[in-house]
C-alpha cells in the first residue's frame, strides 16, 4: 500500500503544475477561475491521500503506549 501512496503523491505533485489552465478564462460555478478550482480539487485530493496514508501506512508499533512512570520517582510526594 505504501507504493500506491507514493505513486499518488508523485502524481498529485505533477498534476499540481497546471500550465494548461494558465490562458483559460473559463469560470467554474460562474465565479471561480478554472485554475483556482483545479487547485481546490488538488487540495482535496491531497487531503484524501493523507487520510489513506495515515489509515493504511502508519506503523502500528508507534501506537503502543510507553510504560507508565513509577510514582516513586515523583518529587510531589508529601513527607
Amino acid at each position: 500500500m505504501r507504493v500506491v501512496v507514493v505513486v499518488l503523491l508523485v502524481t498529485i505533485a505533477l498534476l499540481h503544475q497546471d500550465f494548461w489552465w494558465w490562458d483559460d478564462d473559463t469560470l467554474v460555478f460562474g465565479f471561480m477561475p478554472i485554475g483556482l478550482a483545479w487547485h481546490a480539487g488538488i487540495s482535496l485530493a491531497a487531503a484524501g491521500i493523507g487520510v489513506v496514508a495515515v489509515t493504511w501506512c502508519w506503523p502500528r508499533r508507534l501506537e503502543v503506549a510507553d510504560e507508565p512512570l513509577s510514582t516513586s520517582d515523583s518529587t510531589d510526594e508529601e513527607p
